[in-house]
């Protein structure tokens, strides 16, 4: 194995998907079509929700959501500072400011205990993010957004298979944006897809996802379309088309079949890295909930071990295993210090979080054999850094 790289993900395609692609390549449907309205209509029916509005990446449909819940210039939305940068991002093009909340040491998503604290007269909306595919608190976030007349939009980046006390992900909160970005669990290479139940929301949302037009593009040139269009407010060119949704057509017909695979890799990391509890402390999921598993948060107990993070990785890497770090928390990235003033400290769980975490590779298409030999490279080397 250790001739063999081990890689942080690879998509798992089967011919499946290359037939249905190659279809959409003969069929003259190239951009939003047909296959995007059929993926939006099978995603609905799988998340729960009355509407799904198909988009060229989770973070275009997140920016729909706040714009659509109404998010403006000088407003605040309250989010988790330990995410990728997208999901505070989409704020910060309204102009608007992102308010982080410290997370939860064990869940690692926003700690709700400090959430109604951070509410000024100045906030619009919540965006939690469910951060690895494990939920997070919903019917807390919703009681205190409810309270506070918010809109609560999930970051559901990780959490396509997600369900939360047994509702999906996608059905409960105003708005909730997924990721089909070339690494997560259902993948088209780039695009993403945004859930409500809110008729007028999803209205909205479809006119700014292509310019703000009145009238989809591709029903201009379908059978009985018109010409005729108005452009009814600034938009955005954000519409998914319908060679992405041909991969997602099929990537979603077989996502249960990826998920069973990818969590028999769960089960052997569990079992594997559990042999030491005092040096690895493994992935939380709750047991209420149905955890998405898009990552494999592995967390290292750092005054056990004579190295810190980076050599724990660099050791990794040369027995040819490619892990990776989620996430630098926000606030600590240059852009985001220098224009609202954040700095280290302020969000101390977050910070401490990030610097023993370690996310080991785990996709549907990895063999039992490659994550037993990943697990106990971590053992191993866990056994000859121990104080």
């Amino acid at each position: 194995m250790s001739e063999q790289k081990v890689p942080f993900c690879r998509p798992d395609v089967t011919q499946r998907e290359i037939d249905e692609v190659c279809d959409t390549l003969r069929s003259g449907w190239l951009t939003t079509g047909p296959k995007t309205r059929r993926f939006e209509e099978a995603f609905a029916e799988y998340a729960g929700a009355r509407h799904a509005v198909a988009v060229n990446s989770c973070t275009a449909a997140l920016h729909l959501a706040v714009v659509a819940a109404g998010v403006d210039r000088d407003d605040e939305v309250i989010t988790t500072p330990y995410t990728f940068v997208a999901s505070s991002e989409v704020i910060v093009y309204r102009g608007a400011k992102p308010v982080f909340v410290d997370i939860d040491p064990r869940t690692l998503n926003i700690d709700v205990s400090q959430l109604e604290a951070a509410i000024t007269p100045r906030t619009k909306a919540i965006v939690p993010v469910h951060i690895a595919g494990q939920p997070a608190d919903l019917d807390a976030i919703n009681a205190i957004a409810s309270k506070h007349g918010l809109a609560v939009i999930e970051d559901a980046a990780h959490a396509t298979e997600s369900m939360y006390h047994g509702r999906k992900i996608g059905s409960i909160g105003t708005a909730t944006a997924f990721s089909f970005y070339a690494t997560k669990n259902l993948a088209t290479g780039e695009g993403g897809m945004l859930t409500t139940n809110d008729e007028e929301f999803a209205a909205r949302a479809r006119v700014l996802c292509l310019h703000g037009m009145s009238k989809d593009a591709w029903k201009r040139y379908d059978k009985g379309g018109s010409w005729f269009y108005e452009i009814v407010e600034t938009g955005y060119k954000y519409n998914m088309t319908d060679i992405q949704a041909a991969l997602g057509l099929v990537q979603l017909d077989r996502i249960h079949e990826m998920r069973e695979k990818r969590m028999r890799l769960v089960s052997r990391y569990n079992e594997l890295l559990g042999q030491d509890p005092d040096v690895f402390e493994l992935p939380y999921a709750d047991p209420r909930d149905t955890h998405g598993w898009h990552l494999y948060q592995l967390r290292l107990n750092l005054p056990a071990l004579k190295i810190d993070r980076a050599s724990f990785i660099e050791q990794l890497t040369a027995r040819n295993i490619q892990p990776s770090v989620h996430f630098i928390p926000v606030h600590l990235h240059p852009w985001y210090r220098d224009t609202f003033g954040y700095k280290g400290g302020e969000f101390p769980v977050a910070e401490a979080q990030y610097l023993r975490e370690v996310s080991l590779p785990m996709f549907s298409s990895m063999s039992l054999e490659q994550a037993t030999y990943v697990a106990e490279s971590c053992l191993a080397i866990a056994k000859s850094n121990r104080k």
